[in-house]
This record gives structure tokens, C-alpha cells and sequence, in this order.
């Protein structure tokens, strides 16, 4: 993705224990009343259009 002379990438990521444990705790937040402000697209500080996000299998564990 090219950036824009004003823009920051920020990279992050979540560990869960399963899958049933971040579908669990997904729906949770999406319920949480004090997120609806942020969930607002109008509001949102960013683009989620140019936001990625996805799920992937380990392939190699240590």
C-alpha cells in the first residue's frame, strides 16, 4: 500500500487460545456499549477501506 505523506502504518496482533476463545471475546466487544462510538464509520479516525485484517494458520510452531 502506498502511504501518504501524513499517514502512519501501526501493525498489532491478538493471541487467542482457540478459535471458540476469539469468536468468544469478538462477539463480546462488538457488544460492548461504550465501542459504539468508535464503530461509527463517520467517526472513525482512519479509513477502514484501506484497513487489512485477517486469520491464519500456524505453520511452524516452536
Amino acid at each position: 500500500m502506498k502511504l501518504k505523506p501524513d499517514e502512519t502504518v501501526v501493525f498489532s496482533w491478538i493471541v487467542y487460545k482457540s478459535r471458540r476463545q476469539r469468536d468468544s471475546v469478538n462477539a463480546k466487544v462488538m457488544k460492548d456499549p461504550r465501542l459504539a462510538p468508535m464503530m461509527d464509520p463517520k467517526s472513525m479516525s482512519f479509513d477502514g477501506k484501506r484497513m487489512f485484517w485477517g486469520g491464519f494458520k500456524t505453520i511452524v510452531e516452536l
